[in-house]
């Protein structure tokens, strides 16, 4: 006797259109009623010229909703067996973090306040760590208490590593552990080519868009080729949508990975 097909569960639909609904409204809230602090010009050198609005930056701010929608279209996908991860509710886990950048990036640009730096910077360690630990744990074969502690760890190295002051290129040394964060995964990833059996065109994507997003951030800092402050078009703006593209098809890379080699 055959077992029937599994019915999907939207738990992790359920859990990541509560985080994005909750950290949008507390974002709107906070930044309607200062909460996240004075205007420091934090993320003023993305370009865009700072409004008299709710949304200090409109473009950059707004376009972080490519990070909330990636994040429910990753948990959309994960409603079915096929669409986890290695261990139980790692898929969530990935949407919700994911979903999480939209409103922390949000909170830097729609308010310029240290506060929102902070939160920027924060998101991006977590979906940087979610992608290096999860590559760590199935390259040793470790389970979910050694992803946690690598992800854990390299958080927390991120913070530390952030004080250290500026750097060439990407400015500052918070944007330089990011990248090599990403580059390490990119790596591991390379290594468990021959160990697994996945669609490695999704990673393909992933990197090309995550390298065309680089070249557009690059060039639309203040001053930069594509800069134009008082212009809806940003290309910051860009690179938040484009980085969303690239985590959803990391995910989807992942989800696309079965054990048995190839």
């Amino acid at each position: 006797m055959t077992a029937g097909p599994t019915r999907p569960s939207f738990v992790p639909v359920a859990v990541s259109a509560l985080v994005g609904a909750v950290t949008l409204t507390l974002l709107l809230v906070g930044a309607a009623k200062g909460w996240l602090g004075p205007d420091v010009d934090r993320g003023g050198f993305f370009c865009e010229a700072e409004r008299d609005c709710l949304l200090k930056q409109p473009a950059n701010s707004l376009s972080n909703l490519g990070f909330v929608v990636a994040g429910l279209a990753i948990a959309w996908h994960a409603r079915r067996p096929e669409g986890q991860l290695a261990r139980p509710r790692l898929a969530t886990l990935m949407a919700v973090v994911v979903t999480l950048l939209g409103p922390a990036s949000m909170a830097m640009h729609a308010t310029e306040s240290a506060l929102g730096g902070r939160l920027d910077m924060l998101s991006m360690y977590l979906v940087a760590g979610f992608a290096t630990a999860y590559a760590v744990m199935r390259l040793v074969g470790g389970g979910v208490v050694l992803a946690g502690t690598v992800f854990v760890g390299l958080v927390v190295l991120c913070e530390v590593v952030a004080t250290a002051g500026s750097v060439p290129v990407v400015g500052h040394t918070g944007n330089a552990v990011f990248a090599a964060l990403l580059v390490a995964t990119a790596g591991i990833e390379l290594a468990l080519r021959s160990r697994r059996r996945r669609d490695d065109r999704w990673g393909y994507w992933a990197v090309g868009a995550l390298l065309a997003a680089f070249g557009i951030w690059l060039l639309s800092h203040d001053g930069g080729l594509l800069c134009d402050p008082h212009s809806f078009l940003q290309g910051h703006a860009v690179w938040h949508l484009l980085c969303a593209v690239a985590a959803y098809c990391l995910y989807r890379l992942y989800a696309s990975e079965r054990c048995g080699t190839t």
